[in-house]
């Protein structure tokens, strides 16, 4: 990733207590504990008035103003709030030693991370997440912009239906410029597959490495032929083999539109539509054989149904 040269300066990490009091909303926020670092600044978990939310802090106010831009375009183009977090509040604070930071709060998103839920519950849900964050990114793209720095740090699976979202639009830079933040393992060029341009097949190639990255948690070097890199790393990996011609695309630049990878990798789940749900260790010693039966039944049934509801929905757009 990108350096951060904010994060050198030592005043810039909040310690978990300290209050941050809004210059001109005068909104109070609590310090929990730092959840991550952006090129432009830090987010924090916080309290405000009883409630936990994620406070992005930064010395570059024009970076915040961008951030908070992207997020406003979010919420006028998610409609039911799946794109990415609601944005809260939007103020500057002033830190004791009279430097001015500003911030913005935004909803904290909490939930599991994808490489762990995967691991969990089977390599069946592989299917629905990419086609519900196909989905995602194509109004995402008509929009006018790209996520750019797409990893899986920046996605969680929130329950209830399980579902992917995203925590982090640093990286958002509109369709036409530069890929203003990337991770380098996510990024085509480093991978030599393209250049930094900010367009849909961008993060369709970030799609693919997010999926490789779920089995490769450790992730590999690029060797000196990064195509045939990846290109053996993707024919290798046995859970993925059913999605391979799309992601392989993906990885050559072939699609010029989410909505292209969205189309084929419905045509390969309609065929084999069932998701299951992989039974704990410790709830299958607690159950007998007649719940064990009928809890694997209601487990399936409502898991068919979310896959379901995200197949048809993508005919219904």
């Amino acid at each position: 990733m990108k350096n951060n040269p904010t994060l050198k300066k030592p005043e810039h990490y909040l310690h978990p207590g300290i209050i941050i009091t809004g210059k001109w909303h005068k909104h109070q926020y609590k310090i929990i504990r730092k959840l991550g670092n952006g090129a432009v600044g830090t987010v924090y978990l916080c309290d405000h008035q009883g409630s936990r939310a994620a406070l992005k802090i930064s010395s570059s106010g024009s970076s915040i103003t961008t951030e908070v831009n992207v997020l406003k375009t979010l919420q006028k183009v998610q409609g039911t709030g799946s794109l990415g977090p609601s944005l809260l509040d939007v103020d500057d604070w002033l830190h004791p030693s009279g430097t001015r930071f500003s911030f913005y709060v935004m909803e904290y998103v909490k939930g599991q991370d994808l490489s762990s839920f995967i691991r969990s519950n089977g390599s069946e849900w592989l299917g629905t997440f990419m086609m519900q964050l196909l989905g995602d990114l194509e109004q995402l793209h008509q929009s006018g912009w790209v996520f750019g720095d797409l990893k899986t740090d920046n996605l969680l699976v929130a329950s209830s239906p399980p579902r992917v979202r995203w925590i982090d639009v640093g990286g958002t830079t509109q369709i036409g410029r530069s890929i203003k933040e990337y991770t380098e393992f996510f990024d085509r060029g480093y991978w030599n597959m393209g250049s930094r341009k900010a367009e849909p097949s961008y993060d369709l190639f970030a799609v693919a490495m997010v999926m490789l990255h779920v089995y490769h948690p450790a992730r590999f070097d690029k060797g000196s032929h990064p195509e045939k890199t990846l290109m053996h790393k993707l024919g290798s990996t046995r859970q993925l083999k059913r999605y391979q011609g799309p992601l392989k695309k993906a990885l050559k630049g072939s699609y010029s539109s989410s909505s292209q990878m969205k189309q084929e990798i419905a045509s390969l789940l309609m065929h084999r539509p069932q998701i299951t749900l992989k039974k704990t260790r410790t709830a299958a010693r607690k159950a007998t054989a007649a719940n064990q039966d009928r809890s694997l039944f209601e487990s399936a049934s409502i898991l068919i149904a979310a896959g379901l509801f995200y197949i048809f929905h993508f005919f219904l757009l």
